[in-house]
């Protein structure tokens, strides 16, 4: 994959984002400047004050869990089992499956290589 294609891909992650946190802080305020001063006559709110509600109600209510790498552990122990119970031919098919999976991501497959570095001992 090409340079550009990753950057362009965090550019419009980091948009989108920002975009639905401003959305999602307007119908906030709309919603509680439309139903709360009638109900409990409490003062309207503006748009830097939907966000800091948003903020606050994901601090009591939701914390923050350290993004992807506070969740999903339990898929690492099972994934762990799972290879030790594998026999050694299964391990292997799997390592194979993966590689084809992978392999735009990767080095070359060693049949793409030309024959010149296949045997220079230097190379990894």
């Amino acid at each position: 994959m090409k340079r550009g294609f990753w950057i362009r891909k965090a550019v419009m992650i980091v948009f989108f984002a920002a975009l639905f946190i401003t959305v999602f802080s307007y119908v906030v305020m709309l919603l509680w400047n439309a139903i709360l001063p009638q109900v409990l006559h409490v003062s309207s709110i503006n748009f830097i004050q939907a966000l800091g509600i948003l903020v606050l109600s994901k601090i009591l209510f939701g914390g923050f869990h350290g993004g992807w790498r506070g969740r999903g552990g339990h898929w690492k122990y099972k994934m762990r089992e799972k290879w030790q119970n594998m026999s050694v031919e299964d391990r292997e098919k799997f390592k194979q499956e993966w590689r084809a999976r992978c392999r735009g991501w990767r080095m070359p497959d060693e049949r793409e290589k030309p024959a010149a570095d296949k045997e220079s001992p230097g190379r990894l």
